[in-house]
């Protein structure tokens, strides 16, 4: 599996940036998830995407981004899309793409450790 981030930069608080994560190696049954650090904090899961099939799919936000944040994939290509906008000096972080074989459900999917592949990151930087 390999997972390769891009999208992040700076931008004014109220702004918007498109985070995007080219994936090989997965099937359509993966959880896709988007992870963020800031230094000297653990890991925070953001949002996840999970394709449970028959056209049902579940997406995941942590609270501080419901409402502003939207997770999406796209199977053709594979790539997973994370679209923030109303973006908040707090948001600043470097952004992860995941994947996971697991499925995510409500209660797990914000837990980093179950996902075995990981990408290189993307800075986020928003300015007050």
């Amino acid at each position: 599996v390999q997972l390769v981030e891009s999208g992040g930069g700076s931008v004014q608080a109220g702004g918007s940036l498109n985070l995007s994560c080219a994936a090989s190696g997965i099937t359509n049954r993966n959880c896709m998830g988007w992870f963020r650090q800031v230094p000297g904090k653990e890991r925070e899961g953001v949002a996840a995407f999970y394709p449970a099939g028959d056209s049902t799919s579940y997406a995941f936000y942590a609270d501080s981004v419901k409402g502003r944040f939207t997770i999406a994939q796209d199977n053709a290509p594979n790539t997973v899309y994370l679209h923030m906008n109303s973006l908040k000096p707090e948001d600043t972080a470097m952004y992860y793409c995941a994947a996971r074989l697991l499925p995510c459900t409500t209660e797990n999917w914000s837990n980093p450790d179950p996902f075995r592949a990981w990408g290189q990151g993307t800075q986020v930087t928003v300015s007050s």
